[in-house]
């Protein structure tokens, strides 16, 4: 094997401008009684802290800022948690979860299933690790790519990221199907937040005996105008990434190979 590359799902594999992101914008307008729905820009502020991987603690935390802008704190404030979270999935999941009929049936798809063949052919492994529901994350991958039962660290099944737990256990999942010990094989993480580069910066500082390469994905709604790519590039370069690419499908077999021959210089 010549690499792992684990993959992030939201905003890498699929679009979720118009589903995951529009169910936080749908969630904070909700509760903060019709005053503030945030846009893009303003969920892109929060996610470049780095710690709001979770959409559901995301979206309490926006409505939280919105009342302490109007000077009241948010001790003061009842949100009740599980009322978000459920108001969150009927948006985004759907009324009837186990059809997925909300946003998510609308996601637009960033890559093939061809190019994790293609993966496997020029001896690349996979797997992926999302602060995404299962249900949510197999939807895409399972379903919708048809990709023959993968390895996938969702939510629930580690800490969020930064942390790189879900990293580690993916990469030993990894492991365990080949029956081989692969730390001497460079890992790839592919994401589109600064939370995802930090996750690499941090796998860094834990396991420093292997070569970790971050690669930040430029997500369909920053690519709108040139500033916002920039903009939205340079966070993710000051994060940790080693590169940022504008699809999934830039990673390319000659790619992974200067990358990591650059880490080897």
């Amino acid at each position: 094997m010549k690499a792992i590359i684990i993959f992030d799902i939201d905003g890498v594999i699929r679009d979720v401008g118009n589903s995951y992101r529009k169910a936080i914008a749908d969630t904070v307008e909700e509760f903060t009684g019709g005053g503030w729905r945030p846009t893009m820009e303003d969920l892109d502020n929060l996610k470049s802290e780095g710690i709001w991987n979770n959409d559901w603690q995301a979206s309490q935390e926006l409505a939280y800022r919105y009342f302490e802008a109007m000077d009241r704190p948010r001790e003061s404030v009842e949100l009740n948690y599980d009322r978000i979270v459920e108001f969150f999935q009927e948006r985004y999941r759907g009324k009837h979860p186990e059809l997925f009929d909300g946003y998510i049936a609308d996601e637009p798809l960033l890559v093939s299933p061809n190019y994790f063949q293609q993966l496997k052919n020029n001896q690349f492994d996979y797997g992926f690790f999302s602060g995404a529901t299962r249900g949510s994350a197999e939807f895409v991958i399972k379903q919708r790519l048809q990709l023959d039962n993968p390895v996938l660290v969702a939510m629930k099944d580690a800490p969020s990221k930064p942390d790189p737990t879900g990293m580690f256990d993916a990469i030993a999942q990894i492991e365990t199907i080949s029956e081989t010990s692969l730390s001497d094989v460079p890992a790839f993480y592919l994401g589109d937040t600064v939370a995802d580069m930090y996750t690499v910066v941090k796998a860094r500082e834990v396991k420093p005996e292997r070569k970790w390469i971050a690669v930040g994905i430029l997500p369909p709604h920053v690519q709108t105008s040139e500033k916002r790519r920039a903009d939205y590039a340079q966070k993710l370069m000051l994060a940790g990434a080693e590169i940022v690419l504008s699809n999934v499908e830039k990673l390319d077999f000659q790619l992974v190979n200067e990358l990591i021959a650059t880490q080897q210089c």
